[in-house]
């Protein structure tokens, strides 16, 4: 089979209604964004120790805590800022439930003290690694070295299906019969993949604990963030995001916790009953979202998700997807996206993803992204007179009247579905009646969303300059300046949080005073042209 660049799909969050979410991140962070190397990793159960229990007293305090989490965490949420409001009591409460469940712990283990078993482990199950090893990178973390030299499109590896954590394994497991009774789980295979995860990692017969004793203790993805951290994201769209995963994540955990207590005792392999802590859920959910991709189901007739070991240790650049999945061998294939000479790391394309999406997904944002944007939510107003016929035009144009847009890095910031609403936005009556009333063709609506077609100059002109002032009052919400962003973003005696905050707000600063720019040139073409 021979190399295709179509990727797996990367690294999916854990949705609260669908399963969809961006690619992201596999081990660790580019420059800017890597897991801390210090503090404690947390290891597997001690066979050799008794699981400790909360006392009756404890385990009632946290059923109550439960119920207020899942009340706040279930009331439909508000539109604009409001919607961040009720963040403060959700993660009081979330903070007395971890507080109580501190005593439950999991031992800490060194993570690199696992390597050499989790190789062993791979080598054992017939994957080739010697043109690899797991290394350590200055701000990247953990990562993969070449030990020869590598050709561009050479396969580097092979996982078999069989050393996957997949939800077909997770269906297989003793989370079997949970899935078959939770309709939850059975729209949401994300969060079943992260139960199995936990499931296994309190397993100490697991057969995928050499690979589990070696991820990441902790990750920098905003679920880890104090609340303190998330006011570093002040002006930018990505607090809103981060924010609402963690209100899911508090959610999903509540409701979780209740299906789990109501299991019955018997279910001795149900391992996540005993120390389903918050923290515990929070591990596993963020592996799942930083690792998951989507691969073939063994009989081929669907996709699932999976965990992919080794494989999933290889850092982000920019470049194009070079894994693909050999349904012959039942394996994952990845080939090497370029040339890389002996002891050089080997890094992958995750995907075209934003660095708001790999912050709030990965933990790291990639300073050289060239996928970056900047997200822009926008809509008609109901009391407009125009809103009916606004909205029909836009359904022909299969965009909704209020939806999220994207503002992009680099020399054309507009893309095609932005045009075409803001052209539809900004047309008064006489616009819509004398060229969109009754039957549109298909090459009047691609024209909408094509920057250079003549539709309507003075239209065309308010577009431009909504757009500009839209930029100038969004840069206005950062607090400080670009070069105190620029600043902090490249010293290293600062947080890490802090160094990413600064340089996603580096990257989104730019791409609005680009667009600023870009929307005054083209209201200078459009005035020369009359």
């Amino acid at each position: 089979m021979g190399r295709k660049t179509k990727k797996t799909a990367k690294g999916q969050a854990p949705p609260t209604h669908s399963d969809k979410a961006p690619l992201t991140q596999s081990d660790k962070a580019p420059p800017t964004q890597a897991e801390p190397a210090q503090g404690p990793e947390q290891g597997n159960v001690n066979t050799s120790a008794a699981v400790p229990e909360l006392s009756k007293s404890a385990r009632k305090e946290v059923a109550e805590l439960i119920t207020s989490l899942l009340e706040v965490c279930s009331k439909p949420p508000e539109s604009g800022n409001k919607e961040l409001e009720d963040y403060p009591e959700i993660n009081g409460l979330v903070e007395k439930i971890r507080n109580i469940q501190s005593v439950l712990a999991l031992p800490s283990r060194n993570r690199e003290d696992g390597f050499p078993t989790f190789l062993k482990w791979l080598n054992d199950n017939g994957v080739d690694t010697s043109a690899l090893e797991i290394t350590q990178f200055p701000q990247y973390g953990y990562g993969l070295k070449g030990t020869r030299d590598l050709k561009e499109s050479e396969k580097l590896l092979q996982i078999p299906r069989k050393l996957m954590m997949t939800v077909d394994s997770a269906k297989q497991s003793p989370l079997g019969a949970l899935i078959k009774e939770d309709k939850i789980l059975q729209v949401m295979p994300n969060v079943t993949l992260a139960l199995h995860l936990l499931n296994e990692k309190l397993n100490p017969q697991s057969f995928w604990k050499p690979y589990i004793d070696i991820l990441p203790s902790s990750y920098l993805n905003p679920l880890y963030w104090s609340s303190e951290d998330l006011q570093l994201l002040n002006g930018s769209p990505v607090k809103g995001d981060a924010i609402n995963q963690y209100r899911n994540i508090a959610r999903q955990y509540a409701y979780f916790y209740r299906l789990l207590q109501k299991q019955p005792d018997s279910m001795t392999q149900l391992y996540v009953k005993q120390c389903f802590t918050f923290d515990n859920y929070r591990w596993a959910v963020s592996s799942v979202m930083t690792r998951q991709n989507q691969i073939p189901a063994r009989d081929g007739s669907r996709a699932t998700l999976g965990l992919i070991p080794l494989w999933d240790m290889c850092n982000h650049c920019n470049g194009i997807y070079t894994s693909d999945y050999n349904t012959e061998q039942d394996a994952c294939e990845c080939f090497c996206l370029k040339d890389f000479e002996a002891g050089q790391q080997i890094l992958m394309f995750y995907g075209p993803r934003s660095n708001g999406e790999f912050l709030v997904h990965n933990g790291f944002v990639y300073p050289d992204n060239e996928h970056d944007r900047l997200c822009l939510k926008l809509g008609i107003s109901k009391s407009d007179p125009l809103y009916t016929q606004k909205s029909d035009l836009l359904s022909k144009l299969s965009l909704a009247p209020q939806r999220a847009f994207y503002l992009h890095l680099g020399r054309f910031p507009v893309d095609g579905d932005l045009m075409a609403f803001l052209r539809v936005f900004c047309m008064d009556e006489g616009v819509l009646t004398e060229k969109f009333s009754g039957e549109v063709s298909a090459g009047q609506l691609e024209a909408l969303k094509d920057e250079d077609s003549e539709t309507n100059n003075q239209n065309d002109e308010k577009v431009w300059t909504f757009l500009q002032t839209r930029a100038n009052l969004l840069l206005k919400t950062y607090p400080g300046s670009l070069e105190e962003d620029e600043a902090v973003a490249t010293r290293q005696d600062v947080p890490e949080t802090q160094r990413m905050a600064a340089q996603l707000k580096v990257g989104e600063r730019k791409i609005l005073l680009n667009t600023i720019d870009y929307a005054d040139k083209k209201k200078a073409s459009l005035k020369s042209s009359e």
